[in-house]
């Protein structure tokens, strides 16, 4: 008998059932949304979570957007700086805390975050082609996976040459290695502002630097948000090229470090804060463990 052709009636007749519950779990956890929204969102979203969130950040939920986005992973952030105007920042993550706290672990970060100072590898893959000693940074991982019994991998670091660098490790738990690690780059030596910004980097987690340095597809979608956001609400169409710049500022005040409010005095901004330093701040690396 011939073959019956097969109906796909995926995007017809969207049911319930389309979106399961780990996903409303994982959009909640994401967006602080309630999970009645997260669900709704999901399957106005065909299950695509980047619409989702969108979604839900035009409909209003609370801070949709503002919380950063997790992941099941667990770790440590390592910093090595050579000198005051070269530093690396590493994320090495494991399975569990119990590996992250043991010394094997903590030396292997070590001793990688060095050989990034060293190196300079322009990306995670070439990091783990390089050699330490007479072994890839690639074999020296999986020695590690066998002896601990865990996935070992660097997730991502950053290296940041010139000027002044300063930097700060956060532990989230004192038993357990930093995972919270910030690189700050500025254009002249100032140790305290310099340790002072990578504390308010650690604790309010901007994004980007300036909204010069904010890629300008992204800029794009905030506006498209905020557009559609604005007309929901009912603002006369007139009006609204002047809310939705005002709307975009504000999010260069929560996404950029320059923009935000000082976390010691919210007075102030942090390029008000190094400019009555006398400096500039030229860059920045943040990382969180489990989070993006």
């Amino acid at each position: 008998m011939p073959a019956h052709p097969v109906h796909d009636d995926s995007h017809e007749g969207k049911t319930m059932a389309s979106v399961n519950l780990a996903d409303v779990k994982r959009l909640r956890e994401l967006t602080a949304a309630g999970m009645m929204d997260c669900k709704k969102a999901l399957e106005e979203s065909d299950g695509d979570f980047e619409k989702a969130v969108d979604f839900l950040r035009i409909k209003g939920a609370k801070d949709v957007g503002k919380r950063e986005a997790r992941t099941a992973s667990n770790g440590l952030v390592a910093v090595k700086h050579e000198g005051d105007s070269l530093a690396a920042l590493l994320e090495l993550n494991c399975e569990t805390d119990f590996v992250a706290k043991g010394e094997r672990f903590q030396e292997l970060a070590a001793a990688v975050v060095a050989h990034i100072v060293a190196a300079r590898p322009a990306d995670v893959p070439s990091l783990l082609e390089s050699q330490i000693g007479d072994k890839s940074v690639k074999e020296l991982l999986d020695e590690a996976n066998a002896a601990l019994g865990e996935k070992i991998e660097v997730r991502r670091f950053g290296v940041l040459e010139g000027g002044y660098i300063g930097s700060y490790m956060h532990k989230t738990d004192p038993q357990l290695p930093p995972t919270v690690g910030v690189l700050v780059q500025l254009d002249t030596p100032n140790a305290q502002v310099a340790k002072e910004i990578a504390q308010h980097a650690a604790a309010m987690a901007p994004k980007y630097l300036s909204p010069d340095e904010v890629p300008a597809d992204v800029v794009e979608k905030e506006r498209a948000v905020f557009e559609q956001m604005t007309r929901e609400e009912g603002k006369p169409e007139a009006a609204l090229p002047k809310i939705v710049d005002g709307r975009i500022n504000a999010w260069y005040k929560d996404f950029t470090l320059v923009k935000q409010s000082f976390v010691k005095d919210g007075s102030k901004t942090v390029a008000k804060v190094a400019d009555e330093a006398g400096v500039k701040v030229l860059g920045f690396v943040r990382y969180k463990v489990g989070q993006a």
